[in-house]
This record gives structure tokens, C-alpha cells and sequence, in this order.
């Protein structure tokens, strides 16, 4: 009698390479701040990273090596880079500086406004720039500056920094005069911003704002650099609920790199060390405000990164863990990743550039996620999203005309 046939199931999976599903993949990172580079270090994005860089997390050769394809610069004007609020200026300085950027090295940068320009730029083995504004006290309470910044290229704002503005809250400065939530004129931003298929970026907006935008938003939102609260408890981060919400919109979570996010040990710790770095950057300033200028952000970024160095760097599964989490709550087509390079002073371990993406790849297949969920983390979400804000942007402009 012949021998049954195999049991398929039993036969041993062929093992995956990681270096190829990464390399496989269109790799699209939401955030990185490095637009300030240019501005305040007259630096060149092809130029290489030193070790002692003042940030050093991204360049044209770290991105080429990490598989990078696409990145969202973002046009941040810190309010303390900002003498007389003139946040206009400052975020029109950075744009010019990307666009620069793009001018000197056309063979190797394109500046992208739409998923098929993207597209485009991989297909011709250019490196694919995209403008974020992070931010919305950047248009000075006009939309007129709101419209000239999209077509200028803009194709996403953070509604907040870390500081409320006029007309929505932060979850970084709940003061007794910040507007409850998203006001009136907050409600004819979003309706703006759908209108000409901007994305809405909600990371570093209260709670408040949060459910106030999903209300009347008609167009999935973007969570460009944040990750879960149910794992480190920081305010950055989303509640399951708001993840759950998310999904419902059809929006996503690009989760961040920063290990007070990602970390709940490294959170409370570097919370412990708040007074002292508050302290350290008071005594800064005063030296600067002698000068008469601001203090650059690269300085500054100088003390947070010798107070980061007084903490262990979380383990790479502290990041992982995010991914996985937001994955199970809100499903694999709402999470993505927002790096925060060049914005932050410390990342978890074995991650220390854009080269080191594959290894993000490299964790997640060894948990069982599929080549196809990889892809879409890496990049295919993210594309979608893109995509469908702009169709839905010529949705109401059909029915508003």
C-alpha cells in the first residue's frame, strides 16, 4: 500500500529573507525634521554624517542603503526660532532651503506632490522629498497662507506642535487659554485642508482635538509621528479607542522612533531628569538672548542629547512592540512609520540612521508578519492614504461647486 501523501502543513516553511522583502518594498517615512539642517547648519543632504553630527539620523546615503525611497520633510517652526512670531517666515526659509536642496541635485532628489509622482521619482531612481508642515500656528490664523503653502508643494500639516495655537490644542500645552479642542475656524482649517487634499495631521493634538477633528474631517486623517499610550504612557502617543477611531476613518498611525514614546521605563526616566534639562536650556538661552538671536536648534539639541546619553537606549523590541500592538487594535492597514529623524535626541538600539531600516523588516518577519503586511507597513499604507485624501479632495470640490 503506497504511503499517504505529506502533510502539508508539516513540511518546513522556506525560510524568508529579510533583505529582500526589504528591498522589495516602497519604503516611505512621514517625518523627519531635517529641513532645520539646512537652514541652521548650511548643510548639504548629500553630504555624509559624521559621527559627531548634531542629529545625524538621515542623508542621501543613509536613505540609499536603508532602501529609503520617500521621505516627508518637515517644515517646522519652532516657536523659539520664531522672534515676533513670525512663524511664516521661518517656515517659508525651510521650504526654500528643501527646495534648494532639489535644485542642486536634480539627477538624485525630486520633490513629490502626489503618489504617482513618488512613483515616478523610484522609477527614475531619484530620492522622493515630500513637505510637511508641522505645526498650525505656521499660517498665522489665514488660509490664504494655508492655500499658498499647498502650492508651494505641502501636501500634509500638523495641526499642532507641542503648543497650542489660536484655533486648536495641543497635548503639550494645555493652558488655561488654549481653545477647548478644535474651535470654529479650527473646523474651517480641516475643511480647507480637505478641500485641496492636504492631509491632516493629528499627531501632537490634544485628546480634545483628536475627536473633534474626526467629527468633521471628510477625508482619512494622518497620524504622522506618534505611537501607542496603552504601551508608554505619553500624551504623543494614541489610546486604543483613538486607534480604534482611526481605523473607522481609514486613517493611520505612523509610529515614532523616539524612546520616551516607545519606552515606558526610558519615559519616566527621562521625565526624572526634567527640571535639570529645563535648567541646562534656561542657562542656554540667557547666553544666546545676549547675543540678541535664538539659540539653533542643534544646539539646543546638543544638551538633550548629553541627558539622553545618562539613559540606556531601549531595546529594539520596545519599537517592534508598537508596531505589533497597533497592528492587533487597529488592523494592518492603519500603522506605518513616522521616524522623527533628525528630530529627536536619541533612538532605540540598533537603530542610528536610515540605513538601519531593514532591520525594522527584520524584527517584524521574525514575528510572523507576512512579506504583503511588511510592504504595506513600509510604505503601500501610507501611499493609500495619500491617494485617497487627494481623490477625496476632488470629491468636495465637485460637490461644492
Amino acid at each position: 500500500m503506497p504511503n499517504p501523501p505529506a502533510n502539508p502543513s508539516a513540511t518546513p516553511a522556506i525560510p524568508l529573507d529579510p533583505a529582500a522583502v526589504h528591498a522589495a518594498a516602497l519604503v516611505i517615512d512621514a517625518h523627519a525634521d531635517t529641513p532645520q539642517r539646512f537652514v541652521d547648519e548650511s548643510w548639504d543632504f548629500t553630504s555624509p554624517l559624521a559621527k559627531e553630527d548634531s542629529t545625524g539620523h538621515l542623508n542621501l546615503a543613509t536613505a540609499r542603503r536603508g532602501n529609503l525611497a520617500a521621505e516627508f520633510f518637515a517644515l517646522w517652526p519652532d516657536p523659539a526660532q520664531c522672534p515676533g512670531a513670525r512663524y511664516a517666515l521661518r517656515t517659508l526659509t525651510l521650504l526654500d532651503a528643501v527646495r534648494e536642496q532639489v535644485r542642486r541635485h536634480p539627477a538624485e532628489l525630486a520633490l513629490c506632490t502626489s503618489p504617482k509622482e513618488i512613483l515616478a521619482a523610484r522609477a527614475a531612481n531619484k530620492f522622493a522629498i515630500l513637505l510637511g508642515v508641522e505645526g498650525g500656528h505656521a499660517i498665522e490664523n489665514s488660509l490664504a497662507l494655508l492655500r499658498l503653502y499647498h502650492a508651494l508643494g505641502v501636501r500634509y500639516m500638523t495641526l499642532t506642535w507641542a503648543n497650542s495655537n489660536d484655533w486648536a490644542e495641543s497635548s503639550g500645552d494645555l493652558r488655561p487659554k488654549a481653545p477647548a479642542g478644535l474651535t470654529p475656524f479650527g473646523r474651517q482649517v480641516i475643511a480647507e485642508m480637505n478641500r485641496l487634499g492636504m492631509m491632516v495631521d493629528l499627531s501632537h493634538v490634544s485628546d480634545r482635538t483628536f475627536d473633534d477633528v474626526l467629527a468633521v474631517t471628510r477625508a482619512p486623517i494622518l497620524v504622522s509621528h506618534s505611537s501607542a499610550r496603552a504601551l508608554t504612557a505619553s500624551h504623543r502617543n494614541l489610546t486604543d479607542s483613538q486607534l480604534r477611531a482611526l481605523a473607522a476613518n481609514g486613517g493611520l498611525c505612523m509610529v515614532n522612533f523616539y524612546p520616551a514614546f516607545i519606552d515606558e521605563p526610558y519615559r519616566t526616566a527621562w521625565a526624572a531628569q526634567k527640571p535639570a534639562l529645563l535648567a541646562a536650556h534656561k542657562s542656554l538661552a540667557a547666553d544666546y538672548a545676549a547675543k540678541g538671536t535664538p539659540v539653533p536648534y542643534h544646539i539646543a539639541n546638543r544638551i538633550d542629547r548629553e541627558f539622553a546619553a545618562r539613559i540606556p537606549r531601549p531595546p529594539l523590541e520596545s519599537l517592534i512592540a508598537h508596531f505589533d500592538h497597533i497592528i492587533q487594535v487597529a488592523g494592518i492597514d492603519h500603522v506605518g512609520i513616522g521616524t522623527d529623524f533628525d528630530g529627536i535626541c536619541a533612538l532605540p538600539e540598533g537603530i542610528n540612521s536610515a540605513a538601519d531600516l531593514p532591520k525594522i523588516t527584520a524584527a517584524l518577519l521574525a514575528r510572523g508578519h507576512s512579506p504583503a503586511a511588511l510592504h504595506k507597513i513600509l510604505g503601500a499604507n501610507l501611499l493609500h492614504l495619500f491617494a485617497t485624501v487627494q481623490t477625496a479632495s476632488d470629491l468636495v470640490q465637485t460637490h461644492s461647486s
